[in-house]
This record gives structure tokens, C-alpha cells and sequence, in this order.
């Protein structure tokens, strides 16, 4: 016989010659590796993942399997549901644009942070805006225009100045409308229903903060609020110009009626024109609606008189804004004219 010492088989003669052998290896791979295990054993399985997790769970409860509870035999009951984790992300607000950031430092808001783009170039404003946050103590951070970029909402221009800011302080529509009497002054604010274009409410604070106005009110739920884009909209407007949230607005409008308030709806199909309007020297609210659905129903019935804005017949509607600024300017000029008559 050969010698087979160092070689996994023996030499097995046949027809085509010799064949190496397997060494007993064939003969164990026929005996089979034995009862396929349970699914909840299999640690890839889904059944034994469900183990390991009910495993675990039971652990965490201090070794009380789920038939039992610190009661004894009695059946364990239902964990009770999670409580939703608590918002921890930061609600602060940036304010964009040289012309804001500036406003928004010269009216003393409480901001946290300015950032600047590398390399900006410094007029006037940007000199000013640097000596007041200097003075004021809030933190300068130079940063890439491309991280200035990300900062800031894809539709907002940021010139290479960025302001952080607490968020909004809203005022309540009755302390709005009680500051103004006590200044003796007659209200003239501008109320929003269905207006969703933060750049609607930025316009509508400018125009309010230009003609005499004092203050706008948007309600609490399906409205824009004061976000960046209005910050910079109203081109520091905001800073100055006080926004009250209602909670409902159809309520804060029977208020306003209540304490001698005169209350005027923009629509294309009211009765009365805007030119020359008799109410004008009253206290005013000034509702406007969306472009879409105008105003309301409810806010529309609460109304004391619907006014329109003669246009030509080639163009269907004016913007929210827009409808505002032609509104506040024709009553700011017939105020004007009566104090003059006077």
C-alpha cells in the first residue's frame, strides 16, 4: 500500500485513473447538521428578533415577565403610552437684509447673535449695524456666504447680514386697540383673514407703519405669523409696528364694535367705493381677505360696510398688499384733509 501520510485521502484506482478521495468528509456531510432549531431561536429571524426584544423588555422591567406585575400573580397590564418628547429645537427667528437686521437693532429687540458673510462690503448701514451690536454686547460671527446660505429660508435675499432673534411677541387685539386710544389717538389697524404670504404681512406692516397706522391682527390658525421673510418684507417695519394674534377673528371683531370701532372689508364687490369713504375719520379695522377666497363668511357678515377698489376691468384682483397700501393711503389723505379743513 502507499504511503498516505500528509495526504487528505487515499488513492482510489479506476477506468480514468487515480482519484483523490475526501478524507471521510462526504460521509459526515450525509449525516446532516441535525433538527432545524425554532424560528424564535434563530437570532435572524423575525420571531427570534420579537425574543430578544420581549427579552429585553422583560430585563427593564426588573426581571417581571409579562404574566406578572407588582401585584403578585395578578396579569401584568399595558405599558402605559410614551408621552411625546417635548420640542427642544430652537424657535428662534433670522431676520434678513441690511435694511431689517438695522431697524430690527435700532428698535432694541433682544437679539442673540449677528452674523456677517466673509468679505462683505461695509456702507454706512453695515458700519452702523456693526457699532450697535458691539455697543449692545451681542455676539459677531463671521461665517461663509455659503453657510449664511443655508441659514436662512430658501426664498429670503440676506445681503450678507443675518440677525438672530427671540421669537415673536404677539399682543393681544384688546391691549392693541386700548394703547392706541390712550395715546388719544384714532385707531386705524388692519386685520388679516386667510392670508398665508409672510411677504403679504411684511408689505401690509409697511404700509401700515407709512400711512399712520398702528398695528396689524392676524388670526391665530390658517394665517401667517412673523416669520423671517416678513422681517424682511416689511423692511424693518416690524421693528416699530405691533402685530396682536386673535384667536378667533370674527370674535375680536364684534369687540372692536363693541368699543366704537368701525369695521371695513376689502372686497372686489362691495357696495361702497373707496374714494372719498365717510367712515374715514372713525376708528378703523381694515379687514382684507386672500386673493383666492376673500374674506370669510362669518368675518364678512360682522363687517359694518364691504369696500371696494375701483380698477380697470383688465386686471381681476389686487394683491392682499397691495389692496392694503391703496386702502391705508386713501384714508392717511382724507384723515389729512380734515384736520386741514379743520
Amino acid at each position: 500500500m502507499a504511503n498516505n501520510n500528509g495526504r487528505p485521502g487515499a488513492i482510489r484506482k479506476g477506468k480514468k485513473g487515480p482519484a483523490k478521495g475526501t478524507g471521510g468528509l462526504g460521509r459526515k456531510s450525509l449525516e446532516g447538521k441535525g433538527p432545524t432549531p425554532k424560528a424564535e431561536d434563530r437570532t435572524y429571524h423575525v420571531a427570534g428578533k420579537r425574543k430578544i426584544a420581549r427579552e429585553r423588555l422583560e430585563a427593564a422591567r426588573g426581571g417581571r415577565g409579562p404574566a406578572q406585575s407588582r401585584g403578585g400573580d395578578q396579569p401584568a397590564q399595558a405599558p402605559q403610552q410614551r408621552r411625546p418628547k417635548q420640542r427642544t429645537a430652537d424657535e428662534s427667528e433670522i431676520v434678513t437684509g441690511r435694511n431689517a437686521v438695522l431697524e430690527a437693532l435700532r428698535a432694541k429687540i433682544p437679539a442673540t447673535t449677528l452674523y456677517i458673510a466673509s468679505r462683505i462690503e461695509y456702507d454706512e448701514r453695515v458700519k452702523e449695524i456693526v457699532t450697535i451690536a458691539t455697543g449692545r454686547g451681542i455676539p459677531i460671527l463671521e461665517v461663509m456666504r455659503p453657510e449664511l446660505d443655508r441659514m436662512v429660508s430658501f426664498d429670503s435675499v440676506h445681503q450678507g447680514l443675518a440677525l438672530k432673534v427671540p421669537p415673536y411677541r404677539y399682543e393681544h387685539p384688546e391691549d392693541l386697540l386700548q394703547k392706541t386710544i390712550s395715546r388719544a389717538q384714532v385707531p386705524l389697524i388692519v386685520a388679516l383673514d386667510g392670508i398665508t404670504d409672510p411677504r403679504n404681512l411684511g408689505a401690509i406692516l409697511r404700509s401700515t407703519a407709512a400711512f399712520g397706522g398702528h398695528g396689524v391682527i392676524v388670526p391665530q390658525r390658517r394665517s401667517v405669523g412673523m416669520t423671517a421673510s416678513a422681517w424682511r418684507t416689511s423692511a424693518g417695519a416690524a421693528a416699530r409696528t405691533p402685530v396682536a394674534m386673535a384667536a378667533n377673528l370674527t370674535q375680536t371683531i364684534k369687540a372692536y364694535k363693541a368699543a366704537g370701532v368701525f369695521v371695513i372689508g376689502l372686497d372686489g364687490g362691495g357696495d361702497t367705493m373707496l374714494p372719498g369713504l365717510e367712515l374715514a375719520d372713525r376708528p378703523l379695522l381694515i379687514v382684507v381677505g386672500s386673493e383666492g377666497k376673500g374674506l370669510s363668511r362669518l368675518v364678512t357678515e360682522a363687517c359694518d360696510a364691504i369696500v371696494s377698489i375701483p380698477i380697470s376691468a383688465a386686471t381681476e384682483s389686487l394683491n392682499a398688499g397691495i389692496a392694503a397700501s391703496v386702502t391705508l393711503y386713501e384714508i392717511s389723505r382724507l384723515r389729512a384733509e380734515g384736520k386741514a379743513a379743520k
